[in-house]
């Protein structure tokens, strides 16, 4: 699952190589959602009927053989009202009320780690859904600390993953960049023009969560790309990028573009290895993209204004949305293209092969 938006995890992850074939992706990089909190050595699968910890309502004397020794502790930020039930071989059909004339300061014992100090009498033929306060603000507080820990042990593996992949592109002088955009920014239309005309070694990892259908579009430019699907997922990680990269015929100063899912969300939290992060944005989303979506305009290095062969037919205030993009990332470089009609692509093959030198 992802741990910004809670879509999804990777386990159904796959990657078509350059003949069409899909290969499964048991990524797995989602180190399990789920903290065992509650550290209890045994599986709650007591044989006794649990809408209370236990009953003592038992068919035999009080003196019984077993101690409820149970290894867990009842200071458990949960109620006692467990979901699985405790079902007792025994009945609860005792010969004897339960109303019995002996006190419960009875002789055997009861081991429990835990406190028996209910704030109920013993008394009573009580359910133990004992009237207790619940400790719902400290269950609150675990959760929102595991959340925390949960999120710091996924990125600290994805930047361990994205370190071995930024070496990996040292060692085979190849320079990668991350693109990122909302859905229909115009990503794909921008790299098949750019591969036909920027006239150097190139590759493509395309991300989407269903078909190759931007695979395809790029293999037709003649330049080598693997699909990467994530199913719910909605952004790639380092982890798949690995695993995509034996499937390309990489060679020394090959740019590698990675096409990463349509977000404008989650894709800004997960590092890569690439070199460069470029956000794309088109004259039809509105001027305030940048001021509604901080953080991954915050990370851009190039902000590409798309689509602007559109502008004579939009309202569209175009200082504005310069403006917006300088107050969230004022180092950012700004270029305003059209795969369409050309404008703006010689700008943006010039800083293509800046960075690339």
């Amino acid at each position: 699952m992802c741990i910004t938006c809670g879509c999804g995890n990777t386990n159904n992850t796959t990657l078509s190589n350059q003949h069409g074939q899909s290969i499964p992706l048991h990524t797995h990089t989602h180190e399990h959602p789920h903290t065992h909190t509650h550290e209890h050595p045994h599986s709650h699968e007591h044989p006794h009927e649990h809408e209370h910890p236990h009953s003592h309502e038992h068919p035999y004397e009080h003196e019984h053989p077993h101690s409820h020794e149970h290894p867990h502790e009842h200071e458990h930020p949960h109620t006692h009202e467990h979901p699985h039930t405790h079902e007792h071989p025994h009945t609860h059909e005792h010969p004897h009320s339960h109303e019995h004339p002996h006190s419960h300061e009875h002789p055997h014992f009861h081991e429990h780690p835990h406190s028996h100090e209910h704030p109920h009498s013993h008394e009573h033929p009580h359910s133990h859904e004992h009237p207790h306060p619940p400790k719902a603000s400290k269950a609150a507080e675990t959760e929102v600390l595991d959340l925390h820990l949960l999120e710091q042990r996924v990125l600290e593996k994805n930047d361990r993953i994205a370190e071995r992949n930024r070496g990996f592109f040292a060692g085979r002088g190849v320079f990668a960049l991350n693109l990122m955009s909302s859905p229909g920014a115009g990503k794909t239309c921008l790299l098949e023009r750019t591969l036909r005309e920027i006239g150097a070694p190139c590759a493509v990892i395309e991300g989407d969560q269903a078909t190759s259908l931007d695979a395809e579009s790029i293999r037709a430019t003649g330049t080598p790309a693997i699909q990467v699907n994530t199913g719910k997922g909605c952004h790639l990680e380092a982890e798949m990028i690995w695993a995509a990269l034996p499937q390309l015929p990489l060679q020394d100063k090959t740019l590698l573009f990675i096409e990463n899912v349509g977000n404008l969300v989650c894709p800004s939290l997960f590092d890569l290895g690439e070199h460069k992060r470029i956000v794309l944005m088109s004259v039809t989303e509105g001027e305030n993209k940048p001021l509604k979506y901080p953080h991954i305009f915050r990370s851009a290095d190039l902000v590409l204004l798309t689509k602007i062969d559109l502008l004579p037919y939009l309202d569209y205030d175009l200082p504005r949305a310069l403006d917006a993009i300088r107050t969230i990332q004022p180092d950012a470089a700004i270029l305003q293209v059209s795969a369409r009609s050309g404008d703006g692509m010689a700008a943006w093959y010039d800083w293509l092969r800046q960075q690339k030198a």
